[in-house]
Parts: structure tokens; sequence; C-alpha cells
């Protein structure tokens, strides 16, 4: 059993290896010419390397054993069921949990956080963001069972972001693009993408490759808008805070 799950583990390596070499030597450069940090300081980065290569791979040996066979299974014999609608509530409580336990976007909502010195809570942008998915992965898998081309969400769905930028501020629609990327993360791809493709190849005249792989685009559009809005709701009320108590507002 144990074998057979980390058959294809030496190519993972290989991949992990290529993905993390050229910031590891980006960092010896600078660590030699530039930064030249104590010794104890450089072997800490280099352990946590490391650490990161190892939980890279074996994390990814893990979805491509386990969740991407999963996904597809999974998508295959509800997407062939008489009463396949209910793929779309599944695909929106499984968008939402996948974010959820999506690293990059924890990652990046500590930062927001931090960057923003509490302004924006990294939970409030982790909520918005998982709503967002969960909406798209619903409307990706409302997609496929209909038959809905992809350009008719697509195209309304960007010009409605770039309407709602006239009234967000600057900060907002920075971290609302890096959300639709962050939000296309190994999770994402991994599982929910194996399971749209398997719907679409239970569904008759369904092309797997076309159907399934749309998932990601709508995956990357639905978080830009949940956080504009996030983004104009905060505009609102401290706009709506500044007018109630600007004596209170400029002492902050």
């Amino acid at each position: 059993m144990i074998i057979s799950f980390l058959s294809g583990f030496d190519q993972v390596l290989k991949e992990v290896a290529l993905a993390l070499a050229p910031i590891f030597v980006i960092v010896c450069f600078f660590q030699w010419f530039v930064l030249r940090m104590e010794r104890e300081d450089f072997i800490n980065i280099v352990k946590g390397f490391i650490l990161t290569f190892l939980g890279i791979a074996l994390f990814l040996q893990g979805v491509y054993a386990g969740f991407m066979p999963l996904g597809q299974k999974m998508g295959f014999i509800i997407g062939a069921l008489p009463y396949n609608w209910i793929l779309i509530p599944i695909g929106f409580f499984l968008g939402f949990a996948a974010i959820l336990a999506e690293p990059a976007v924890h990652v990046m909502n500590q930062q927001v956080e931090r960057v923003s010195a509490g302004y924006i809570p990294q939970k409030i942008m982790l909520y918005s963001v998982s709503f967002g998915v969960a909406i798209s992965v619903a409307l990706a898998m409302a997609r496929i069972l209909y038959g809905i081309p992809l350009a008719y969400i697509l195209i309304p769905g960007y010009l409605l972001a770039f309407l709602m930028m006239r009234y967000t501020n600057e900060t907002f629609i920075s971290i609302a693009f890096d959300s639709g990327g962050v939000a296309t993360g190994p999770m994402t791809v991994s599982f929910i993408l194996a399971m749209s493709i398997g719907v679409a190849t239970a569904i008759e005249g369904r092309d797997p490759v076309q159907e399934g792989f749309g998932l990601i685009a709508l995956v990357a559009l639905a978080p830009i808008l949940t956080v504009l809005t996030l983004g104009f709701l905060y505009s609102k009320l401290y706009k709506d805070l500044e007018e109630d108590d600007p004596e209170q507002i400029e002492g902050n």
C-alpha cells in the first residue's frame, strides 16, 4: 500500500526541486554579496528551505495519489445521477471548504492583516475569498450541467469588476486581484478541478477538457468581485464614521 502511494514520488521531488532551486540560488547570491547575515540566521533559512521542499513534495504526492482520483471519481458518480442538480450546492460547500484549507490564501491574509496594521482582519479576508470561490464552483457546476458558455459568465464578471474598481480604493484593488491568483492553488486545482472533469465526463455531450478547465477562470474571477465588494463596504463604513465623528477619525 505504501509502495503504491509513493509511486511517481521521484518525479514529484524533481519538480519541486526545479521550482525551489531558482529562489534558493537568489537567496544565496544576496547572502554572499548583499545581506551577509549571521551564519546562524542563514542556516535557519536553509533549514526552512529543506522543510519547505519536503512539505511541498509530500503534499503534492498526496494530491496526485489521493485528492485527484477521489475528486474525479466523486464528480463522475454524482454527475451520472438523475438528480445531478445536487452538484450545485455540493460545489458551493466544497469550494468554501477548499479555500479554508488553501495554504497560499492563509499566507496572503496574514500579510494583508500585518501590512494594514489590523485594518483588514485575516478572518474577514478568508471568508470573503472562500465565499467567492464557493459561488464560482457552484456556477462552474451549473455551467457544466446546463451547457452555459463560459464567456456568458466571464465577460459580464470582469466588466463588473472593472466598474467596481472605480468605487474601491487602490489597496483593495491590489488585494482583490492577488486573491484571484492565490485562490487557484493546489487544493482547488487538484480536487475541485478533478471533480469538474469527472462531472463533464459523466454527462453526455460535454467536453471534459473544455468544461473542466473553465473552472479555473471562474475561481480566479469570483474572489476579485467579493474582495472588491468588501473594499466598497469598508470605504462606505469609513465614510459614514467620518461623517458621524470626524474628530475621532482624525485622532486615529
